[in-house]
């Protein structure tokens, strides 16, 4: 079972994390950060993993740090499910439309982190302190603790934050989805090095 347990605790934040790759889309979350709650919970479903978040950081002070930290460790739980990687698809891409957004998220599961975040001509509205900003310090954190390559595209004119990132945390489940699954050809590392760090 591709299952992992995290926990992380510093001075501005306690989080833990509790994942299952081969779930069925349930989650319970709850990090402080509404948006970002309802975000992770999108990311579940669509992407078919069992999730638990819990939370806390000094949110008095500002969003920065436990939304940062909650990329770190879910990432983490990510790289510690899937062990050596062995038979894994690897990549995986998804594309999302809502309303007049359309998100297109590509990831590489490849042992070297890289993220080409989220620009848009759009300028969201933050919601309750929630920035564009801060989607993008998320995803970065995830893949870098991951060692993925993440990538993703967003067409949009539109200024509601919440219609800009639902779409591509959609599109991030099920790229995640697909690059997570075993393929019963793959015998090995799907790498011609033989390893993924």
């Amino acid at each position: 079972m591709r299952k992992a347990i995290v926990k992380r605790k510093t001075k501005e934040t306690d989080i833990s994390v509790k994942l299952n790759i081969d779930g069925s889309g349930k989650a319970k979350i709850n990090t402080g950060i509404g948006i970002l709650d309802h975000m992770l919970e999108l990311f579940a479903f669509h992407g078919l993993f069992d999730l638990e978040i819990q939370a806390k950081g000094d949110l008095k002070v500002d969003i920065h740090h436990t939304n940062e930290d909650i990329g770190i460790v879910l990432g983490e739980a990510f790289k510690k499910a899937l062990g050596d990687k062995k038979g894994i698809k690897r990549v995986g891409s998804a594309t999302w439309p809502m309303e007049d957004v359309i998100a297109s998220v590509t990831v590489d599961i490849c042992g070297r982190s890289f993220f080409r975040g989220i620009i848009t001509p759009a300028q969201p509205k933050a919601e309750k302190g929630y920035y564009l900003s801060h989607a993008n310090h998320f995803f970065e954190a995830l893949a870098n603790r991951i060692g993925m390559n993440l990538c993703i595209d967003l067409k949009s004119s539109n200024i509601d934050l919440h219609t800009n990132l639902e779409p591509v945390f959609k599109a991030l489940g099920k790229a995640l989805d697909q690059a997570t699954q075993i393929d019963p050809r793959r015998k090995g590392i799907p790498s011609t090095k033989g390893v993924i760090d």
